[in-house]
């Protein structure tokens, strides 16, 4: 079972991604290729990598629709692992051949061409494929040397229809940053009781008894009542008590705040060069040496 060009229709606008039949991401999607012959999708490209600027080949044998993704029979290592082939509009029926014999499915020996990434390219017409040309109207491509998940190398530019250089191209390491959420902090509030103690000064009224000698000056209220009588006088006592009133006042505001603390990682990663060596055959002769 294989997916069909009128299910590729419902796919809005191939922003999915290719996954394994466990449904890890392999990578996103790229292009859809479609057999010359019968019209219907082969094969597609999953852009794999750092920056999605790899692009390996899947075929769409086995696979299916999963919402906005296809869901391919192979697993991750395996797709990564595949030949790389330059996703140039078309695949030549060589380049197909060692597609398949990689994954195991047998020499199909047909051409086939890919659609651009856009949805309505999907009803589009497939075009033939021709050999040594490149574009987008269904024409076979140049097979492309050596490419991994990071990005493309190995182009050979020397031939019969081109110059003779050779090119030697090297992969260089991109790394980048992405922010992920490390942790949280917040404010919590509550409540707590201590005992505090605190001195006051309190006062009291205490009787104290008097005695005074009659004298001239007083001889006069001394005599002022009966000679012999019974009386009563009588003096009110006061005191302080302390007296405790509590009040809540604001004392502080506390908030949290973020600051950007920067360190240094250091990443490692393999990267692969070409190293170009002269082989010249030995009845060659050096016009340098006499």
């Amino acid at each position: 079972m294989s997916i069909s060009t009128e299910q590729l229709r419902s796919l809005p606008d191939f922003d999915g991604n290719v996954v394994a039949p466990d449904g890890s991401k392999i990578g996103s999607i790229g292009q859809v290729y479609l057999d010359d012959e019968t019209g219907n999708p082969s094969w597609v490209t999953a852009r794999t990598g750092l920056f999605g600027t790899g692009q390996s080949f899947v075929p769409l044998e086995g696979a299916s629709l999963q919402g906005r993704n296809i869901q391919v029979a192979f697993d991750e290592h395996k797709v990564k692992g595949a030949p790389r082939v330059d996703d140039d509009g078309a695949l030549s029926p060589q380049e197909e051949d060692e597609l398949y014999g990689y994954y195991g499915l047998g020499s199909q020996g047909t051409a086939v061409s890919g659609t651009t990434s856009e949805r309505d390219a999907v009803t589009g017409t497939t075009g033939t494929a021709t050999t040594g040309t490149t574009g987008t109207t269904g024409t076979a491509g140049t097979t492309g040397a050596g490419r991994d998940d990071v990005d493309q190398v190995g182009h050979d530019t020397s031939g019969p229809t081109t110059d003779d250089a050779m090119t030697r191209s090297e992969e260089r390491l991109q790394v980048g940053t992405q922010t992920r959420e490390s942790g949280r902090a917040r404010l919590r509030k509550y409540v707590v009781t201590e005992n505090v103690t605190q001195t006051v000064p309190v006062s009291h009224e205490e009787v104290r008894i008097e005695r005074e000698p009659i004298t001239d000056a007083n001889v006069g209220q001394a005599t002022s009542g009966p000679s012999i009588s019974e009386e009563e006088h009588e003096v009110v006592l006061h005191e302080e008590r302390p007296v405790v009133a509590k009040e809540t006042v604001p004392v502080e505001r506390v908030r949290l705040d973020k600051e950007t603390v920067t360190d240094q990682e250091t990443v490692s990663e393999d990267v692969r060069k070409e190293q170009i060596d002269t082989d010249v055959d030995a009845d060659v002769r050096d016009p340098r040496r006499s």
